[in-house]
């Protein structure tokens, strides 16, 4: 019997939406913590952990399932005490327990499920189990007794698989330390994705799909070096046939988590603040590259779905929306052909049923079976100028009935239940989504971008840092807790980095300068030479990792290698550079093994192998030559560049203090001037604009390889 509502369990005191998803559950639940590990010592009793995050579909499945049903229950809370673990805030758990499933099963994912001692020790790992026994794998009412067996009867063999889990741990505590990365990688890198590209829809291999915009960011600058047009063709292909897609969100905008398919079709249905963050810069570097207002277009449209569903009121990001509403996976998402021509007039209704593919017996199929469902997801496939010809219309005529029909039909949707929102605030995420927000700023010319991003900006600074200088990584429903991880810093200071390049404001160059070193002091492992997960004040777990894996996001490693670059050069410092370069290093045995898998730090060493510069323009802000300067130096794609900005007010005598070289650099002859130095080596100053694009290697022409498709 199933019961899905009960007596809250200990959960409904909990802040996180995860957690609060299960308080009425009949599972006893705990959240982690000291209260559940004693009792469990207390009662001689394993420790049944499940770790996963609000917006994750198969979580609610196997919620639905087992934690929603008596029967399940009752078998859980007599041979364990529970736990339950949101990984969005406790990333330092979900970590250290994910390296283990995969080393037990060969495969991870959430929801994640551990047992384990209660001393934390792990003996049993699994991901997603259903009720009841399926094919070759034992359902929950199966395991659970089985599980009490081993561990009143056969504790000698549980021993057994903690000692080998515990040694595979000490021997894989996430760095291979090598001796040095070089351009090598980054060429084995663009030959592996060239061989995996899928040249008809863009991405890399088969399904399922992800966006992985790092990747593409990676090509970007190894096309910036090489003038190899391979490297961006798979990048402007794959972001179009994403966009062209059913990942992305044709109605309200915003990307979806992930293709379960290889045509970009059918998502995973939940939207991350990080996917859009990391879309975001990659969409506005293409724009940059080619000069295609469509890819800034797309930008805008990231920025207006966050703005609108995932900013709080106080200007900070929330974490992501759910892939399910009224317990169907994208069932916010999807529609009848009747029910489009129910709302549209004739003319939008062809127009939006031929450009979107739109058909009677829906183009969507359910996951697991393949069958078809009746509803459709809008994506496109053909051009607007095929569709306009098709139809015997202009393309501006086609134009306007889409964003006439989409607007009907967004309309409508908004008054559907929607999937739930877990407005919980991370420091990383945040951090991500302001470089991102902060470089879309800059390079589309948007004041409003730059008041966004400094109001997320100072949310972080005002509410996630204790008086005491302290950085924790969660905010919500008032309280800030969590402290911070390598990710929390490394993401924020590159925000701040980000935000300084695009306000030239230099509280935010000191705020990342400091922040950096309070990560060091916290994180840095001397030995290795490179950043720990977790920070030396934090809760010990059985292994204190270090990763350098770009997943789904970049690593702290990564991104921490590359800001310490720009810090080095905006700062003068050289013992951040000095930091920077040991990184790679640390781990470059399994980078030149599996080179792709370390995309964002390649581009770190890009960065680092130049040609870089560093530019520094004497002259106001409000000036028109200065302004003229920023607006080259900001419509071109400069990746390894860095722009200090000397006015001359207080603003200058602040930067003095923080980079004390650049205040040798002023003006000439009265106007602004821009002063270019070139892999450390200064060039003679100019006033001319045309001088210093020649210096940065720049065409004065503009931008070359524009291209004016439609999507």
């Amino acid at each position: 019997m199933t019961s899905k509502e009960g007596k809250p369990n200990r959960l409904i005191s909990e802040k996180s939406p995860y957690l609060l998803q299960h308080a009425s559950n009949p599972v006893d639940w705990y959240a982690w913590g000291e209260e559940a590990f004693e009792l469990a010592k207390k009662e001689n009793k394993p420790i049944f952990l499940s770790i996963g995050y609000s917006t994750c579909h198969w979580c609610h499945v196997m919620a639905h399932e087992s934690f929603e049903d008596n029967e399940v229950a009752e078998l859980m809370n007599d041979a364990f005490v529970n736990i339950k673990v949101d990984r969005e805030e406790r990333p330092d758990i979900d970590k250290v327990y994910m390296q283990v499933a995969q080393m037990m099963t060969g495969r991870g994912g959430w929801p994640l499920t551990i047992v384990m001692t209660p001393d934390k020790k792990p003996f049993y790992a699994a991901t997603y189990i259903p009720k009841e026994a399926r094919y070759s794998q034992l359902g929950m009412i199966q395991l659970i007794p089985r599980l009490r067996e081993i561990w009143d009867t056969e504790r000698e063999n549980v021993d057994d698989v903690i000692n080998q889990i515990e040694e595979a741990l000490s021997s894989d505590s996430g760095e291979v330390t090598g001796t040095s990365v070089d351009m090598e990688s980054i060429e084995t890198a663009f030959s592996s994705f060239l061989h995996r590209f899928d040249e008809e829809r863009g991405g890399f291999g088969a399904a399922p799909k992800f966006p992985s915009p790092h990747n593409l960011m990676l090509l970007l600058r190894f096309w910036k070096r090489s003038g190899d047009e391979d490297a961006l063709k798979m990048v402007e292909t794959t972001l179009k046939e994403m966009r062209k897609g059913g990942i992305w969100d044709h109605l309200g905008y915003g990307f979806h988590r992930y293709s379960t398919d290889a045509q970009w079709l059918l998502p995973h249905f939940e939207k991350m603040l990080y996917d859009q963050a990391m879309l975001l810069y990659a969409f506005i570097e293409a724009f940059e590259v080619t000069g295609d207002s469509q890819y800034a277009e797309v930008a805008q449209d990231i920025m207006k779905y966050v703005s609108r569903d995932l900013t709080g009121s106080e200007g900070a990001f929330y974490s992501a929306e759910d892939a399910d509403s009224e317990g169907v996976e994208g069932k916010f998402y999807v529609w009848s052909h009747d029910e489009i021509k129910t709302h549209l007039d004739a003319q939008e209704f062809e127009a939006f049923i031929r450009y979107y593919n739109i058909v009677e017996k829906g183009n969507f199929k359910e996951e697991a079976t393949r069958e078809d469902t009746g509803l459709n997801i809008p994506h496109a496939t053909d051009s607007l100028e095929k569709v306009a010809e098709d139809i015997g219309i202009s393309i501006d005529v086609l134009s306007q009935l889409l964003e006439r029909g989409r607007k009907k039909l967004f309309n409508i949707r908004e008054k559907r239940i929607r999937p739930q929102r877990d407005d919980k605030i991370l420091t990383d995420w945040n951090g991500l989504f302001i470089a991102a927000l902060s470089k879309a700023a800059r390079s589309l010319g948007r004041d409003d971008y730059v008041a966004a991003a400094e109001q997320a900006m100072e949310f972080i600074l005002t509410k996630m840092i204790s008086s005491d200088g302290q950085l924790y990584h969660r905010f919500r429903d008032g309280e800030v807790a969590v402290r911070a991880f390598l990710d929390d810093y490394a993401f924020l200071i590159w925000g701040l980095i980000e935000l300084y390049e695009t306000t030239f404001n230099p509280r935010y160059l000191e705020i990342a300068r400091d922040l950096t070193k309070e990560q060091i002091k916290r994180f840095w492992d001397a030995k290795k030479n490179a950043f720990y997960f977790t920070a030396d004040n934090s809760e010990e777990l059985l292994v204190r990792q270090k990763e350098a894996y770009d997943g789904a996001i970049p690593s702290g490693n990564s991104v921490s290698m590359l800001n310490l670059l720009r810090l080095a050069r905006l700062l003068g410092d050289e013992d951040f550079e000095s930091l920077s370069a040991l990184i790679p290093k640390a781990f470059s045995s399994i980078i030149t093994r599996s080179p792709t898998g370390f995309s964002f730090m390649l581009s770190g060493l890009d960065y680092a192998l130049g040609p870089s510069h560093e530019v520094v323009i004497a002259g106001k802000l409000d000036e028109e030559e200065t302004q003229m300067m920023l607006t080259e130096l900001r419509t071109r794609f400069l990746p390894n560049t860095v722009v200090l900005l000397r006015s001359d007010d207080d603003v200058s005598k602040k930067l003095n203090s923080l980079a004390p070289f650049s205040k040798y650099y002023d003006r000439v002859n009265g106007k602004a001037t821009v002063h270019v130095c070139i892999n450390h080596n200064c060039k003679l100053p100019t006033n001319d604009i045309g001088q210093m694009l020649n210096l940065l290697g720049e065409s004065t022409q503009g931008s070359s390889s524009i291209v004016k498709e439609s999507f």
